[in-house]
């Protein structure tokens, strides 16, 4: 599935909310909550039916751009204030931070906030929000669906995967700073004239 046809998913099934109520103590009011409020967000516990991985937006377009298109895909994915938020699988949370430490490109990667067990975190409206603006600032800080949830069981990475999104992440940020001449290199053998000063 190419990440062009992923992105264009900004609804959640009957299913993925079922899987999303599935976090809370009482599923069946959260659902039915959401069916009175389908625009509204909610705050969703972490830890029990997911983790969420949240990054800064830049760096999570890149995040899951490697996912999508050099590994195994993505859960859900949303994009909250500025961050993006990745749904991982239970106990990434704790795990992560330390496998960061661990890589000697995890100093290279920005802010990442891990939710786990004793988090809660705010998710989209499930249906989208379909009067929003679709460009402009007021549209990269809304909160939206980037891949929803779309079944009751979906697949989740773990810490080595999200390890594996975030250091691919931070070497092709690194490899598009780095400037690439289309011109051959000089002779270093060769002689310098200064020409500047011609009488």
């Amino acid at each position: 599935m190419s990440i062009s046809r992923v992105r264009d998913t900004c609804a959640v099934t009957t299913e993925g909310a079922a899987w999303l109520a599935s976090a809370e103590t009482y599923p069946r009011s959260a659902l039915a909550h959401w069916r009175t409020r389908p625009s509204a967000p909610a705050v969703l516990p972490c830890g029990s039916a997911f983790d969420v991985v949240s990054v800064p937006a830049v760096f999570g377009r890149r995040m899951l751009d490697r996912l999508w298109e050099d590994g195994p895909g993505s859960g859900p994915v949303a994009a909250h204030r500025g961050r993006m938020l990745l749904f991982a699988a239970p106990g990434t949370a704790p795990r992560l931070p330390s496998l960061l430490e661990w890589e000697e490109w995890g100093s290279a990667v920005p802010s990442v906030l891990c939710h786990g067990t004793g988090d809660a975190v705010t998710v989209p409206p499930l249906g989208g929000a379909p009067d929003a603006p679709a460009d402009g600032p007021a549209a990269r800080l809304e909160s939206r669906w980037l891949v929803a949830p779309d079944t009751r069981h979906p697949w989740l990475p773990g810490p080595e995967v999200m390890l594996w999104a975030c250091v691919r992440a931070a070497r092709s940020a690194a490899s598009s700073a780095v400037r690439i001449s289309i011109f051959p290199g000089g002779d270093q053998g060769a002689k310098v004239y200064d020409v500047s000063r011609r009488r």
